[in-house]
């Protein structure tokens, strides 16, 4: 029984063969050419229930063709394929009305997958092309990973859907959050940034929500907060485990009601901005150690963006390098390039500070040194300080033979910090108050803030632990951990 009719459109003749045998055998009828012209021909005449198309073509390129058949046949489902493994080939797949990009290689199983679902699918009115042809490329790689990050960006463009972004530091969280703005639906509108760490925690309130003349001490006139600023547009609060939980409440207000009034204001005043929230942190562990509201978590991760760390998609970084000497060179730098061997010493590095770390190499590889050519040596010369640090670092730790032995050389260090090497008195419970919050920290963290198998590492009643967490200075837990 025939599933319907599946046109496909590729140069190479392989790929064609490939597709006609795996397409029949799901009950497909397909047609297959070489040709754009062929298959505009075939699509004017009513031919076929989905198309399959290469981007690059003999005759015409599939994005100039793609609003034509978008134009007379606006529910016909299209699936373009690329090799042009980039995030610009991916949103102009979306902003064109494609209803699915696949990047070559791709899974056969995957595309058969996804043939399914388009012709599944309910009938109703097609995405339209916005026509926007973005020259800056704002994320950059080719690897596997991305191309996930890459199609699931494409699929959030044309909508308000709120976006949690996770990953290391480094790896481009406001990249991203810059991206789903400037290639999405309110790119005309403002895109407002707030880092939630960098805000005194009384102050984080009036910030977002502005404040009015007389709210606070020192509050000398009305000020226009973050959601006010975004309006019509985008609101990226970044670094979001840190917002303390009084603000937490009042995001969570927003969310669910679409209003908020000011810090001193009594009257409600509507919203209509998309949040994008970004944070490096296990939100479900501060949820478990009483850190962040579950309820707001929910509200937040409506789609959950996981950016893999630079270590995880190291054949990245020869595009990342090259792309990072290009932009310096418009900067007024002069060109460089980096040679194979170089190449490899930066794909074997684990890069902690991920991204960011490989472009303040570059700058640095930009500025200081004269050769056109980046050469292994000059690399090893500067990614050396780094390994040997860590190598100290990691000894310096080690060097203890037990715990008892590293608390005594710290206390002979505290101790020779006084001229009279005494110290002031009260010592031994400010000693356990010190221990006793990395001590809890460790434990939760050891156990995904699981609080009952915490309480049994630690040899405690789960009601005591939970008294100690209430008691101890939550902030110092969380940096120990």
């Amino acid at each position: 029984m025939q599933r319907g009719s599946v046109l496909v459109a590729d140069d190479d003749a392989a790929i064609r063969t490939v597709l006609n045998q795996a397409l029949s055998r799901a009950g497909y009828d397909v047609r297959s050419t070489g040709q754009a012209a062929t298959l505009w021909r075939w699509v004017s005449q009513g031919e076929g229930d989905l198309v399959i198309t290469d981007v690059v073509m003999p005759d015409e390129n599939a994005f100039d063709l793609l609003p034509r058949i978008k134009k007379i046949r606006p529910e016909l489902p299209i699936i373009v394929m690329s090799a042009q493994n980039t995030f610009m080939t991916a949103i102009r797949a979306s902003e064109r009305g494609a209803y699915e990009y696949l990047p070559k290689p791709f899974d056969l199983k995957e595309l058969v997958a996804i043939v399914g679902r388009a012709l599944s699918r309910p009938r109703g009115a097609a995405v339209s092309a916005h026509g926007m042809e973005g020259e800056d490329i704002p994320l950059v790689g080719r690897s596997p990973a991305m191309q996930e990050i890459y199609r699931a960006l494409a699929r959030l463009m044309p909508t308000d859907l709120t976006v949690m972004i996770t990953g290391e530091s480094g790896t481009g969280k406001e990249l991203v959050a810059r991206a789903l703005h400037d290639y999405g639906k309110r790119r005309n509108g403002p895109f407002v940034a707030v880092n939630m760490a960098a805000i005194p925690r009384d102050l984080i309130e009036s910030e977002l929500f502005g404040h009015e003349k007389g709210a606070f001490t020192g509050a000398t006139g009305r000020n226009a907060g973050r959601f006010e600023q975004a309006e019509g547009g985008t609101l990226f609060l970044d670094e979001i485990g840190d917002m303390p939980m009084e603000a937490q409440t009042r995001l969570l207000r927003v969310l669910q009601q679409g209003e908020y009034t000011t810090v001193g204001g009594r009257v409600p005043i509507k919203t209509n901005v998309r949040i994008i929230a970004a944070t490096n942190k296990d939100l479900r562990v501060s949820i478990n150690q009483g850190l962040f509201r579950e309820d707001l978590y929910f509200r937040l991760n409506v789609v959950p963006l996981r950016l893999p760390p630079l270590r995880e998609r190291s054949e990245d970084i020869p595009d990342l390098a090259r792309h990072f000497f290009g932009m310096i060179e418009k900067e007024g730098l002069a060109r460089k390039q980096i040679d194979a061997e170089a190449l490899d010493k930066l794909k074997r590095y684990r890069w902690p500070g991920n991204v960011r770390e490989l472009e303040n190499l570059v700058r640095r590889l930009a500025a200081l040194y004269p050769q056109e050519t980046i050469t292994a040596p000059i690399i090893d010369a500067e990614l050396e300080p780094v390994g040997a640090l860590a190598a100290d670092d990691a000894v310096a730790t080690a060097a203890p033979a037990s715990l008892s032995e590293a608390v005594e050389q710290h206390l002979a260090a505290y101790f020779a910090e006084f001229p009279d090497r005494l110290p002031p008195p009260g010592l031994y419970h400010r000693i356990l108050r010190q221990i006793e919050p990395p001590l809890i920290g460790a434990a939760l963290a050891a156990t995904r803030g699981n609080q009952i198998k915490a309480a049994e590492l630690l040899g405690l009643n789960r009601n005591t632990l939970r008294k100690k967490i209430r008691d101890l200075d939550m902030q110092v837990i969380r940096s120990a951990r």
